[in-house]
């Protein structure tokens, strides 16, 4: 089990995604991708992984937690594409105002990416 005090979050914007970290090693992710539409700029969350080695203690929604608040912060909507993302958005009801409906034009963005 890592020491708590070893986990970070932090944003790879040249990766396009958020690490999960235990130390120096990257441990989880929270792919995104960026999205422009007429009414806000968004950010598209589509694949969230931890290793297997790190499962069962809470980290990715440690990692979700902070994905969300940076990305409300940066003034983007999130739009939940990945499964967990979803999942947890339900589970944290002062993330939903931030969250738009998943369209057919983000599910293409996706597949084109």
């Amino acid at each position: 089990m890592p020491n708590e005090s070893t986990i970070t979050v932090r944003q790879n914007s040249s990766r396009h995604r958020y690490e999960l970290l235990d130390g120096d090693k990257v441990i989880g992710k929270a792919h995104w991708l960026s999205f422009e539409c007429d009414a806000s700029p968004e950010r598209i969350f589509f694949h969230t992984t931890v290793d297997d080695a790190y499962a069962g203690q809470g980290l990715a929604g440690k990692l979700a937690h902070f994905a969300l608040e940076d990305t409300i912060a940066e003034g983007l909507k999130v739009v939940p594409v990945c499964p967990y993302i979803k999942v947890y958005l339900r589970k944290h009801p002062e993330f939903q105002q931030h969250a738009i409906p998943v369209s057919p034009e983000h599910i293409a963005a996706v597949s084109a990416a």
